[in-house]
């Protein structure tokens, strides 16, 4: 980065150089050239000042410039007087611009560029009272000759202003790229760099994706180790039931029981694993989601059906009311989201208790509400009960078989649908979740 910086600061400062000796050389050439014109209009005047007939001063002026060429034009164009070629035959010159711009406007001008001595040849004409004209004329360098002269000392002005530059690029790239590699190199203490303020959004952005990412890492690990307690349990209990069997040191009366054991923790054991890899592909980026419109109250009325037989076991009535609502989802999961929302509903609720799903319209949007009669959520933790593997009475969790991933399931699915979760709890009163599509 450091390289490239350097050339295209280098690459400006050249082309900067290149351009400001151009338009120095350029503006010089202009103030030379219109002094040199102002001169021979000075020059003119006080020619002109001393007679005003061309004749008189074809008779009397005699040269004292060798640069100035003075030459006197009739009005018909021939040469009255020419103070380099004296009394020689010079041709008509009626078709010289600034001679004919003299005899319109009173005086003129005109600069012709010499390809035998290459030099540009300027030309200053004055209309005396005669008639006749009076021009001054001289030879002066063109612009391409003002540059070689000047040529040394601006190549060495230029090379001394390139040598400046390159070390004020140096000092700048150094000041531009030291807080970058110093973030870089402590990422963790980015609050206290010393930084510009052009920075500021760039490091905000750092700022936040590296905590993001020490978040996730937190996130998986606690994960991990969730999940290697939650497996651990279940398969403690298996391997010593299956022992006690093996070895003979469970009765007749007992095995029954063990065995029972064992298949309620081998329930448990896979469940867990099915809600584990449900998590794990509800969380992955590239997850494709086929949406459509559903009737939301369809739905709900098929997860009430199918959940029936498992509230009245826990003495608990579950009913569905609501009128038919259309959402754009996906089937499977509103299906597991209900499913786990309801679920939920009976696992924590009080014998004799009930569970009402309603299905509604909430102003322009789909509502689906889920209360119980249950336990409740105490209110420090009503905050934290999506999180996964979190479980307010762990015992009671365990004894009714719960994962403590369902809801972390049912915001994931929120989440996808781009939907609104709330819950409302009081302990010993009963919970209420509610979803707004």
């Amino acid at each position: 980065m450091k390289k490239k910086i350097n050339r295209y600061m280098v690459l400006a400062v050249c082309l900067t150089l290149l351009s400001t000796i151009l338009m120095t050389v350029g503006v010089f050439h202009h103030m030379y050239r219109e002094q040199v014109l102002d001169d021979l209009k000075n020059y003119a005047e006080v020619i002109c000042g001393m007679t005003s007939s061309g004749e008189e001063l074809s008779e009397h002026y005699m040269g004292t410039d060798p640069d100035v060429r003075v030459t006197v034009i009739s009005a018909k164009g021939d040469v009255l007087y020419d103070s380099q070629t004296g009394d020689e035959v010079l041709g008509n010159h009626a078709d010289r611009p600034e001679v004919q711009e003299a005899e319109v406007g009173g005086s003129g001008y005109a600069i012709r560029h010499s390809d035998t001595i290459d030099r540009d040849m300027y030309y200053y004409a004055m209309m005396l009272e005669d008639g006749d004209v009076l021009r001054i004329s001289k030879e002066a360098d063109n612009i391409w000759s003002v540059f070689q002269k000047t040529l040394y000392g601006i190549l060495g002005v230029g090379i001394l202003m390139f040598f400046i530059c390159m070390m004020l690029s140096r000092y700048l790239t150094n000041s531009i790229i030291r807080p970058i590699e110093k973030l870089a190199g402590d990422i963790d203490n980015i609050d206290g760099a010393d930084t510009y303020i052009e920075l500021v959004p760039f490091i905000t952005t750092i700022q936040k994706q590296h905590e993001d990412i020490l978040k996730g890492a937190k996130m998986r690990q606690e994960f991990t180790a969730n999940v290697s307690h939650e497996l651990k349990t279940p398969l403690t209990s298996i391997s010593g039931y299956a022992e006690l069997i093996e070895t003979g040191l469970a009765g007749e009366n007992e095995v029954q029981r063990f065995a029972s054991e064992i298949h309620r923790n081998a329930k448990r054991l896979l469940t867990l694993i099915n809600d584990i890899i449900r998590l794990s592909e509800l969380d992955a980026d590239n997850m494709e989601v086929s949406f459509a419109p559903l009737n939301l109250y369809e739905l709900a009325k098929g997860c009430v059906q199918s959940l029936k037989l498992n509230a009245a076991k826990h003495d608990i009535e579950i009913s569905c009311q609501g009128s038919d609502c259309t959402v754009n989802g996906n089937k499977d999961m509103l299906e597991e989201l209900l499913y786990n929302l309801c679920d939920n509903a009976i696992r924590y609720n009080k014998p004799g208790g009930s569970v009402r799903v309603n299905i509604g319209m909430h102003g322009e949007h789909v509502l689906l509400t889920v209360k119980d009669t249950g336990i409740g959520i105490p209110k420090e933790s009503q905050e934290r009960v999506f999180e996964r593997f979190y479980r307010v009475d762990k015992s009671r969790s365990k004894q009714t078989g719960g994962t403590g991933l369902g809801l972390a399931i049912v915001k994931h699915i929120v989440a996808q649908h781009h939907a609104r979760l709330d819950l409302k709890s009081q302990v010993g009163v009963g919970t209420e979740v509610s979803v707004l599509f």
